[in-house]
């Protein structure tokens, strides 16, 4: 992905909208058990999946790109064609390698602290994201679209975060961890604490989370590889 520092904010705009609609899709098609599953559910899931992937993963680059640029950086949103690609192709086998775009940011003069905190921003806004909906989920009727929604929204949201903080590069957690170790691993604690919740809620188990953190490592050092241009 080659970093355009004069993107325009329409053509930015286009290409958020192009990764939030891919990977919404993406994540309808995955949840719904992929080409095995049925269109009836991914149909279902679609308003779900927009929600939750425009709050998770939208906000969260765009709280990088917003901190960023507070520092004084030159940021935007790039989508990856071959990842959007990937996203969309991994979603037809029921699983998802989420790779649509990320923000880019072009800087001479970012200390460590200022990288860290920026890319602390995106996990502590899936933070904010799962605390907004975890009222919402306690207050709605059992069983209905709008507890689903929440329960959705809280998974994808804590996903994403978990993800991100893994302490591989090019991801957050490892700009994080290098400027603070005690903030990354009370970062990393709690997002463990939130995605047992999530767990619990949605599956009504915890089990499938140990699982879900190997392949999640495994997707993350797969991505590391694409993003150096190994593969």
């Amino acid at each position: 992905m080659q970093f355009r520092p004069n993107i325009t904010r329409a053509q930015e705009a286009k290409q958020i909208i192009m990764a939030d609609l891919a990977l919404t899709v993406a994540f309808a098609i995955a949840i719904g058990g992929g080409i095995f599953g049925g269109l009836h559910d991914v149909v279902i899931l679609l308003p779900i999946a927009f929600v939750a992937v425009s709050l998770s993963f939208v906000l969260h680059e765009l709280m990088h790109k917003f901190v960023a640029q507070h520092y004084g950086a030159i940021a935007a949103f790039q989508t990856s064609r071959t990842g959007l690609l990937i996203t969309l192709g991994t979603s037809l086998f029921g699983f998802l390698f989420g790779i649509p775009g990320a923000t880019v940011i072009y800087t001479n003069s970012f200390s460590v602290r200022q990288n860290g905190i920026t890319s602390l921003a995106g996990p502590l806004t899936n933070f904010a994201v799962f605390a907004v909906f975890f009222p919402l989920y306690l207050i709605s009727p059992a069983n209905t679209y709008i507890q689903l929604l929440a329960e959705f929204v809280m998974f994808i949201s804590i996903l994403l975060a978990f993800f991100n903080m893994l302490p591989i590069m090019p991801l957050d957690g490892a700009k994080v961890i290098h400027w603070n170790r005690r903030i990354y691993y009370s970062t990393l604690g709690v997002i463990f604490i939130l995605m047992a919740v999530a767990y619990e809620l949605l599956f009504k188990s915890v089990a499938g989370m140990v699982t879900e953190i190997i392949f999640m490592l495994f997707i993350a050092v797969f991505f590391s590889m694409f993003y150096r241009n190994v593969l």
